[in-house]
């Protein structure tokens, strides 16, 4: 599917439960690739999932748009063009004008 904005994804795993909300804090697992399927950062195969409030701008609008909606268990692939993954700062080995595809894990809403 592709939304308004650009976003483009696909439901990999359904979840279970009440819906992720704009506010509502989560706790994700995310792999984060290039096209060519470089990696750039994941810690899906760790114990750790990173805590995100949604539309906290502690992520990009790509990730906090696909957040919305999703539930507990649920895996989905997004591709987010550059003007969705835009930051101000960014790790040296991400191209600021780069299309990312990114791997989320909705582990458990708060």
């Amino acid at each position: 599917m592709t939304t308004r904005s650009g976003l483009q994804y696909t439901r990999l795993k359904k979840g279970s439960g009440s819906k992720a909300k704009v506010g509502q804090e989560i706790l994700l697992f995310e792999t984060t690739r290039y096209r060519n399927g470089t990696i750039l950062y994941s810690n899906e195969q760790t114990t750790n999932p990173v805590k995100v409030l949604i539309g906290g701008n502690q992520a990009t609008q790509a990730v906090d748009e696909a957040l919305v909606g999703m539930k507990a268990g649920e895996v989905k692939e997004i591709i987010a063009p550059p003007h969705l993954v835009k930051r101000t700062g960014y790790p040296p080995n991400v191209h600021p004008d780069s299309t990312l595809v990114i791997k989320l894990i909705l582990h458990k809403i708060l």
